[in-house]
């Protein structure tokens, strides 16, 4: 099993910033792919920006050049900075870690933070 501890979120004004940190322990593999995702209120989650035990990133085009994710592999911790916030970014942020354990894929998902953004 893995545990994701999110920490970060809060309440900002529009063109504000914040950083998300999700620190994972337990059985996680050294190679794996962690990332971001959130939930606006009655919409679906949706991406926001993974990164892999290598350093490749993905992001979702809202975001692309506001937004980035980093990690810490000796800390097993995913960042995410959030810069220029806009009122459309307001939603509970999701950690999410993927790895495989042979041909199987495990999805672990952390308990989300709240990020509001006031226009």
């Amino acid at each position: 099993q893995v545990q994701l501890v999110e920490s970060g979120g809060g309440l900002v004004q529009a063109g504000g910033s914040l950083r998300l940190s999700c620190a994972a322990s337990g059985s996680i593999f050294s190679d794996n792919t962690m990332g971001w995702y959130r939930q606006a209120p009655g919409k679906q989650r949706e991406l926001v920006a993974t990164i892999t035990s290598g350093g490749s990133t993905n992001y979702a085009d809202s975001v692309k050049g506001r937004f980035p994710i980093s990690r810490d592999n000796a800390k097993n911790t995913v960042y995410l900075q959030m810069n220029s916030l806009k009122p459309e970014d307001t939603g509970v942020y999701y950690c999410n870690a993927v790895q495989y354990y042979g041909n199987i894929k495990y999805d672990y998902w952390g308990q989300g933070t709240q990020v509001t953004v006031s226009s």
